[in-house]
């Protein structure tokens, strides 16, 4: 059985860019905008790259990843900014699953 995972955006501290998969174009730039800077602010402050990423559930998580060696990512760091971000911006979080569910599944 085959894994569905779709990636909404992610930003990368390394490549300091911000990709939001173009399926995702009709999104209200209001929200694009939100998700940019969310990434954006998450790879200035933690470092690495950062994903979100929607499961074969159409459930939304945030994916982390640093290249080997990178003594500047801050894993401990990480987790806790996600539960930040999970908190504060579960509003919008529920609505993009909402958004995957009605429009791609």
């Amino acid at each position: 059985m085959s894994e569905e995972r779709v990636v909404l955006c992610g930003a990368s501290a390394y490549t300091q860019k911000f990709y939001l998969n173009e399926d995702f174009d009709s999104l209200p730039e209001r929200v694009k905008e939100e998700l940019k800077i969310m990434c954006v602010l998450y790879t200035a402050d933690i470092g690495g790259v950062l994903q979100l990423i929607y499961d074969e559930e159409g459930k939304l998580y945030f994916q982390t990843d640093c290249e080997e060696g990178d003594l500047l990512y801050d894993e401990i760091g990480s987790v806790l900014k996600i539960k930040q971000l999970q908190r504060e911006k579960e509003e919008l979080l529920e609505a993009l699953e909402t958004y995957y569910k009605v429009f791609f599944e």
